[in-house]
């Protein structure tokens, strides 16, 4: 489990796709601070919010292998060598929950629609997809490529929000650009809410609705 606050980041070196799977090596950008938690063969590691287990390690890296599924979920498919990635260790018991529960599975690949500066803040605005619609609410939360961002509001499928200068200087944002592929995943707690929100006689399929939070009482 994360908590979507980003860590450190690093640099794609090398990044292997066949329709088997993958490979992806990636070099950090400072020194990690291996006496707070070593990063170890077989440890997790959350890669632009995507949990991937570290099968090989050094002081200045890690190497981890991606399933055929990953690379059909994720922005993998899509990255090269060089580009800038979100880096996270798993929350350790009595760790700061500085952000929102953040499984590392990602739900989707979103597409930045605006990426704006306005002095050091900015706003971003995430094409989700309609698959994510349902999960979107202001307020609530989103983790886009592992950020764990406040929705500041919803139109349709596309969540908007605005950027401080603290998230720009530490994650991958501030290379991004309109166009771009992201990792997208939904807030767990609102998709239990969805599963809660059916009775044991109603078709699976019946979604979460006002309408259906008033029938129940809230």
């Amino acid at each position: 489990m994360f908590t979507g606050i980003i860590e450190f980041t690093g640099r794609i070196r090398r990044l292997e796709r066949s329709p088997l799977g993958g490979r992806i090596e990636i070099s950090f950008d400072k020194p990690m601070d291996a006496a707070a938690s070593p990063l170890l063969p077989g440890a997790s590691i959350a890669v632009n919010g995507c949990c991937l287990t570290a099968v090989e390690t050094a002081a200045a890296g890690f190497a981890a292998d991606l399933s055929p599924e990953t690379l059909r979920r994720t922005s993998f498919a899509k990255l090269e060598p060089g580009a800038l990635v979100n880096l996270e260790r798993p929350l350790v018991a009595g760790g700061e929950l500085g952000g929102h529960f953040v499984l590392g599975h990602v739900d989707a690949t979103g597409r930045i629609e605006r990426l704006e500066r306005a002095g050091e803040n900015g706003w971003l605005a995430v094409r989700a997809g309609r698959e994510l619609e349902r999960y979107l609410a202001p307020k609530g939360s989103l983790a886009i490529d592992g950020i764990s961002l406040t929705i500041a509001a919803v139109k349709d499928d596309v969540a908007e929000f605005a950027v401080i200068p603290y998230t720009f200087a530490h994650t991958n944002l501030r290379e991004k650009k309109e166009g771009d592929a992201v990792n997208v995943e939904a807030d767990v707690l609102a998709r239990y809410l969805e599963r809660l929100g059916r009775s044991p006689e109603e078709p699976p399929r019946r979604r979460l609705s006002l309408e259906r939070l008033i029938e129940e009482g809230f």
